[in-house]
């Protein structure tokens, strides 16, 4: 039970992070969904995204709240490098 609740929390965390790429894309950067683990949404970034001096912003502000509005249990979206 737990890992098909976690299989559908990935899902809706990739769909969202699909709907969020035409914007990142358009200013020359892109993400990937790595893994959903403990509350905690790993991804990484490309392109203009991935040296960004606003990416904290787009992160926190853009990103990581979109998806904590969509999903309560995500605590955390983090960037791996």
């Amino acid at each position: 039970m737990f890992l098909v609740m976690k299989m559908d929390t990935e899902r809706k965390i990739i769909e969202i992070i699909d709907n969020l790429r035409p914007y990142l894309v358009s200013d020359g950067g892109n993400i990937e969904f790595l893994k959903y683990e403990d509350g905690i949404v790993y991804v990484r970034m490309y392109g203009a995204c991935a040296n960004c001096q606003m990416l904290d912003v787009t992160l926190k502000d853009g990103i990581e709240a979109t998806i904590k509005d969509e999903i309560p249990d995500v605590n955390e979206v983090v960037v791996v490098e």
